[in-house]
C-alpha cells in the first residue's frame, strides 16, 4: 500500500463527506462528548501538549506582567495565552471531542522578568523553562485561583493534567534578574556531551545556570528569593514549610531537595496527576527516583483530601524527555560516551519516543507491527509517548503541514501513548518565516483559521480536525488501540486488529484503511467478532451485523474504525 494512495483517498473522503461548518462551531456550554465510563490506562493515553502562552487568551489583563516589554524578536515574547484560556476550551468540550484524556502544560512557574538573547534575538520566558520562583504562578499566565480552576475543570471533564517540571536549570541572569549563588548553580563548563560528566555536571548551553543536583551540601535560600518573598509578605510562611519538609524527610538542605519540595507542592496544592520531566539525561538518574517518591507522597495526600475530585486510584505518573531516546533502544538508553541507563528504573513510567517522527514515514503496517512487537516484547509493561511535532524539534514529521491527515492516522492509531502538540490537529503553521530557530514552532493556536475555514496542504483545516477527532474518540474509548497487540488481517484493503487484556480490561477492535471510496466496502472481521454481533464503524457512524465473518457498513469512507456497538 502506497502512502500517497492513502493520503489521496482520505482527502477525497473528507472533501465529499464532512461539513467544515459543523466542525468549526463550538458551543461554550457544550457537555463532554466522551463516555465517562471509558477505561483509562496511561499506556493508551492521548496527551495534549500546549504552550500556555500560545494557546488561547481568555483574560487580556495578564498580557504583560512585571514590566515586561514588547521588545522581543518574532515569537519570542509573551503573546497573551493564559490558564483561563485552557480552562475555557476545556469547558467548551474541545479536548473531550478530540479524545484527549491528559493535558500537558508548560511550566507555569514565575519566570525571569527581564529579556535575554541566546543568539536569535531578544527572548522572554514565555515557554516556562526559565524559572525565577518555583513557588508561584507567573502573572502573565494568571493566578493561583486560575491554576486551581484549570485542574479542577479538567478533572470534572475526565482529563488528567501533567505539570512540566525542570530540575536541571533556572532562568538566565538579566539586567533585572540576579544570578543564583554559586552554591546553587554553575554556568561553566558548558556541556560537551562526550560522556556522562560532560552531559550532567555542566551548563546545558552557554549562560544557562545549571542546578548543582549532585550536591549534598546544605545551602541557604537564594538571596533574590528571600528578598522577593519578604516583599510579598510570605517569607515566614515559606520558610516554615521548608523547615517542616526537611525535618519530616531528613533530607539535607541541598539544592535538589528544595526543588523537589517546590514541585511537589504543585501536586499537593492543585492535584496534578503527573509530571513531564524536562532535560532528564542532564540530571543524575538517581535524582529522578527520589523525586518520584516525593511527588508520589504529595499525590497520595491530595487524593485523600479530594476523594470526589480524583479521577482514579492509579499512582503518580512521570514521563521523561530523554533527548534522543528511541523505542528501538528498549529499556537501556545509550548516554553520551556509550554508558547505558535504564530510566524506567529511575522513576519514569514512560519515555518520549524521539524516533516516531521518522518512523511515521514508513507504511502503516511496518510502523504498527514493529511498535507492537517492541511494546509487547522488550518493553512489555513499559510505555512510550509518540509525537509527530513538538516545541523544540525542528525536523518534525510534516514541517510544512502537507500531510496532516496522514499524521493523525499514524499518530493516533500507532501502538503506544500519543502526544498531540497543540495545532497538530488543525495544521497550525510550525514553520513561521519571520521567526528564527525553535520559535518557528511556537505560533499562536490557529483558532482564527478554524473559524475562517482556511485551506492548508490541499484541504480545509476543519476537515483535518474532523479526522483527528474521529480517531481520537475511537482511541479514547478503546484501550486496545494504543495498548493492545497488533495483527494484520488483510492487505486489500489493509485491515488489522488490536486486542488487549490486562488491568481487569478486555478490548478488541478492527481497523480498515485505504479502501476505495467509489463503493460500499465489505470488511472481514473473521476471528475477531462473531456472526450476529452488531458492530459500529466509529468513522462513518454506521452500524452493521456480522454475516459470514464480514460486515458492510454501506459507507464509502476510505477508513473504518470497528468495535462492538455499545
Amino acid at each position: 500500500m502506497k502512502l500517497t494512495r492513502l493520503s489521496l483517498a482520505l482527502v477525497l473522503l473528507f472533501v465529499t463527506a464532512i461539513s467544515p461548518i459543523a466542525v468549526a462551531a463550538e458551543n461554550v456550554q457544550a457537555k463532554p462528548q466522551i463516555k465517562a465510563i471509558a477505561p483509562f490506562i496511561w499506556e493508551n493515553a492521548t496527551v495534549y501538549f500546549l504552550l500556555t502562552d500560545r494557546f488561547y487568551n481568555a483574560d487580556s489583563t495578564s498580557h504583560l506582567a512585571y514590566d515586561r516589554q514588547q521588545d522581543a524578536a518574532p515569537l519570542r515574547g509573551f503573546m497573551g495565552g493564559n490558564l483561563a484560556g485552557i480552562t475555557a476550551k476545556i469547558k467548551q468540550g474541545y479536548f473531550n471531542k478530540l479524545g484527549v484524556n491528559a493535558i500537558w502544560i508548560t511550566p507555569p512557574v514565575e519566570q525571569i522578568h527581564g529579556v535575554t538573547n541566546e543568539g536569535a534575538g531578544n527572548s522572554y520566558g514565555f515557554h516556562g523553562y526559565w524559572a525565577a520562583d518555583f513557588t508561584q504562578v507567573d502573572a502573565n499566565l494568571g493566578s493561583a485561583a486560575d491554576m486551581r480552576e484549570l485542574v479542577d475543570t479538567a478533572h470534572a471533564h475526565g482529563i488528567r493534567v501533567l505539570l512540566d517540571v525542570v530540575m536541571n536549570h533556572v532562568g538566565r541572569q538579566t539586567h533585572i534578574d540576579a544570578l543564583w549563588p554559586d552554591t546553587w548553580v554553575r554556568t561553566e563548563p558548558v556541556c560537551t556531551y562526550k560522556d556522562i560528566p560532560s552531559t550532567v555536571s555542566c551548563a546545558l548551553v552557554k549562560g544557562l545556570p545549571d542546578i548543582r543536583t549532585e550536591s549534598n551540601e546544605d545551602v541557604d535560600l537564594p538571596p533574590s528569593l528571600a528578598v522577593k518573598w519578604k516583599a510579598e509578605g510570605r517569607y515566614e510562611k515559606e520558610m516554615q514549610e521548608l523547615d517542616a519538609f526537611f525535618k519530616r524527610t531528613g533530607y539535607p538542605r541541598a539544592p535538589r531537595y528544595y526543588l523537589m519540595k517546590w514541585h511537589a507542592d504543585w501536586v499537593r496544592k492543585y492535584g496534578f496527576d503527573g509530571f513531564r520531566a524536562d532535560t532528564v539525561k542532564h540530571v543524575e538518574p538517581e535524582v529522578w527516583k527520589e523525586f518520584k517518591q516525593v511527588a508520589s507522597a504529595a499525590f497520595e495526600d491530595w487524593k485523600r483530601e479530594h476523594t470526589t475530585q480524583k479521577l482514579g486510584d492509579e499512582p503518580f505518573y512521570m514521563t521523561a524527555e530523554v533527548y534522543g531516546y528511541s523505542l528501538d533502544q528498549g529499556l537501556d538508553f545509550v548516554m553520551d560516551g556509550g554508558s547505558k541507563i535504564n530510566f524506567y528504573d529511575h522513576g519514569f513510567d514512560s519515555l518520549i519516543n524521539f524516533s516516531f517522527k521518522n518512523d511515521a514515514k514508513k507504511d502503516p503496517e511496518s510502523l504498527f507491527s514493529h511498535y507492537s512487537d517492541q511494546l509487547n516484547g522488550i518493553l512489555r509493561n513499559h510505555s512510550i509517548l509518540n509525537y509527530v511535532s513538538s516545541h523544540d524539534d525542528l525536523q518534525p514529521f510534516d514541517l510544512e503541514r502537507q500531510k496532516a491527515l496522514e499524521a493523525g492516522t499514524k499518530l493516533l492509531l500507532s501502538p503506544g501513548a500519543a502526544q498531540i502538540y497543540y495545532g497538530d490537529e488543525t495544521a497550525r503553521d510550525i514553520n513561521v518565516s519571520i521567526a528564527e530557530g525553535d520559535a518557528k514552532l511556537r505560533s499562536m493556536m490557529n483558532w482564527d483559521e478554524l473559524e475562517n475555514h482556511t485551506h492548508r496542504g490541499g484541504i480545509v483545516i476543519t476537515e483535518v480536525l474532523a479526522h483527528w477527532r474521529k480517531l481520537g474518540m475511537f482511541r479514547h474509548d478503546h484501550v486496545a488501540v494504543g495498548a493492545g497487540v497488533h495483527q494484520k488481517l488483510s492487505d486489500h484493503p489493509y485491515t488489522f486488529k488490536r486486542t488487549y487484556q490486562g488491568h481487569g480490561l478486555t478490548d478488541k477492535v478492527v481497523v480498515a484503511m485505504d479502501m476505495p471510496t467509489s463503493q460500499f466496502n465489505t470488511i472481514s472481521v473473521q476471528g475477531v467478532f462473531k456472526n450476529g454481533q452488531k458492530l459500529r464503524d466509529y468513522y462513518s457512524g454506521n452500524v452493521a451485523t456480522v454475516i459470514g465473518g464480514k460486515v458492510n457498513f454501506h459507507s464509502k469512507s476510505a477508513m473504518a474504525l470497528i468495535a462492538l456497538e455499545q
